[in-house]
Formats: structure tokens, C-alpha cells, sequence
């Protein structure tokens, strides 16, 4: 199973790059307006981690969307 959520890891972080990168927001620019840390959101858009909760909170805080719509995304 652990390969499975790796991938989804990896799914989360492309889909989370898109939306910010559709803001046209540096990586930077979001860890500042979600009080994250850059490396920390650079880690999730690689897939490198696994994320809490409170985490998708502020990361849609940051881009100032609704936290379901970080989740809105196909995973095979």
C-alpha cells in the first residue's frame, strides 16, 4: 500500500503546483501567504511528504481557495 500513497502524495503535489502556478504565485510568495515554509511547499509539490489536515487549510488559505478544491483531483 505504501507505494500507493506515494503516488497519491505525488498527484497531490502536480495538482498543487498547478493551482499555484495558475495564481502566479512563486513558491516563496504562497509560503508567505500561508505561513508554511518554502522548502516545506516545495517538498509536497514533489511528493516528497505527506501533509496534515491544517496544512491544506492554509495552503488554501494561501491561494485563496476552498479547502475541497485542493482535493478536487483524479487519482488512478
Amino acid at each position: 500500500m505504501k507505494g500507493n500513497y506515494e503516488d497519491l502524495q505525488l498527484t497531490f503535489g502536480e495538482h498543487l503546483k498547478r493551482l499555484r502556478e495558475a495564481k502566479a504565485l512563486s513558491l516563496r510568495s504562497l509560503a508567505m501567504r500561508c505561513n508554511l515554509d518554502d522548502s516545506q511547499i516545495s517538498k509536497i509539490e514533489n511528493g516528497k511528504t505527506n501533509i496534515q489536515l491544517s496544512t491544506i487549510f492554509e495552503l488554501a488559505k494561501g491561494l485563496d481557495l476552498q479547502p475541497k478544491e485542493l482535493l478536487d483531483f483524479k487519482f488512478q
